[in-house]
């Protein structure tokens, strides 16, 4: 889909890299520019004395140059890059690529098509585009943190790095879209993407619904107040999603179960006093979640496994889509659905520096 479109990558650590990631995915090549010490993300090396895995998770299918952009023979190489690819992403603080010489505004003089996404956390200009941020500042800004609350409504602290992966596909598809302008007009792009604007946009039900009516919480009943649409614990303490909110699928769940008389409690609350609530609880505990999961396969109402990471490989369905795949020795992630396995003649992640040869050669070349 981008074969033939080069990304220069000045980013590091999480979101820039995961969005070119996902660049790579679909063919384009992807030049990641590293300082002298390296994407920070590379170290302390593992146990294998490799990179650090986040790092290799993010940076397969890319090549790596060492660049020192405070030195000016290397600013020159970069802009010489810069000058024959299409995309640049850059995540440094706002005001950086101004001092190094190649903002946006430096290089849309020499490039004039260039597609150039600057990510940050709070944005390019602003009363906060100064401060240093991450992940759970943006979830917590948002809103989005307010939303995953226990049952005291004390927040819960995310296991997973959702804005900064979020803002990858943000920022991926704002690249994308950006390509496909300059390909209709023959106009770059300048894309000011703030994560803690993406993680936002996440909140269209929760900022409309709370203006009209006062709901902290969006989808009032999708937070733990449906019993069609809850988390059950099953017989070996595992968990199983079942969320059959229209009326045909609790039908289907109330029949395989043999509880035709628990129809009408489709949409009451999953409360103590909900007799038929602590029944279907029951229920779920007197079978294991292996057991629940074959019934769920068979029946069409809506209903998954809580899966742990190390279980998801395994399942059926990412099997099917070949969306991991074993290289290297490791379990890689495909960021998008191909009908043969991908990964197949994908390249490793690049060694800090490895291609400097070969790309600076041919950069001054040219």
């Amino acid at each position: 889909m981008l074969k033939g479109v080069r990304v220069i990558d000045f980013s590091q650590y999480l979101p820039g890299p995961y969005a070119t990631l996902r660049l790579a995915d679909k063919g384009a090549e992807v030049i990641k520019v590293e300082s002298p010490s390296g994407d920070p993300s590379r170290y302390p090396p593992e146990k294998d004395q490799g990179d650090k895995y986040i790092f290799r998770a993010q940076n397969r299918d890319k090549r790596s140059i060492s660049l020192n952009l405070k030195d000016p023979n290397d600013q020159r190489i970069a802009i010489e890059l810069i000058k024959e690819s299409d995309v640049v992403l850059e995540s440094f603080r706002p005001g950086v690529t101004k001092r190094l010489g190649f903002a946006y505004e430096d290089i849309v003089k020499v490039k004039p098509d260039i597609i150039y996404c600057s990510l940050s956390g709070y944005g390019q200009k602003g009363v906060i585009s100064h401060l240093g941020s991450h992940d759970i500042n943006y979830m917590a800004l948002s809103g989005a943190l307010s939303q995953l609350k226990d049952n005291d409504g004390v927040p819960v602290h995310p296991s997973h790095t959702f804005a900064d992966l979020i803002g990858g596909i943000a920022a991926s598809e704002s690249i994308s879209a950006a390509l496909f302008h300059r390909e209709r007009t023959g106009e770059g792009s300048y894309i000011d993407l703030s994560l803690a604007d993406v993680m936002l946009s996440l909140m269209t039900n929760h900022i409309i619904l709370e203006s009209a009516t006062g709901e902290q919480n969006g989808i009032s009943k999708l937070n733990k107040e449906l019993i069609c649409y809850y988390l059950y614990e099953t017989k070996d303490g595992r968990y199983i999603s079942l969320g059959a909110l229209e009326p045909k699928f609790w039908e289907n769940f109330c029949s395989a179960v043999n509880k035709i008389e628990w129809l009408p409690a489709h949409l009451t609350k999953p409360s103590d006093d909900n007799l038929i609530f602590q029944e279907v609880k029951k229920m779920f505990r007197k079978h294991t979640l292996s057991e629940w999961t074959q019934f769920a396969e068979k029946v069409d109402c809506c209903m998954a496994p809580v899966l742990e990471t190390g279980e998801v490989p395994f399942h059926p369905y990412y099997q099917e889509r070949h969306l991991i795949e074993e290289k290297w020795g490791l379990r890689y992630v495909s960021t998008h659905y191909s009908p043969e396995p991908k990964l197949k003649y994908s390249s490793p992640p690049p060694k800090h520096g490895e291609h400097n040869k070969e790309i600076i050669e041919r950069s001054l070349k040219n």
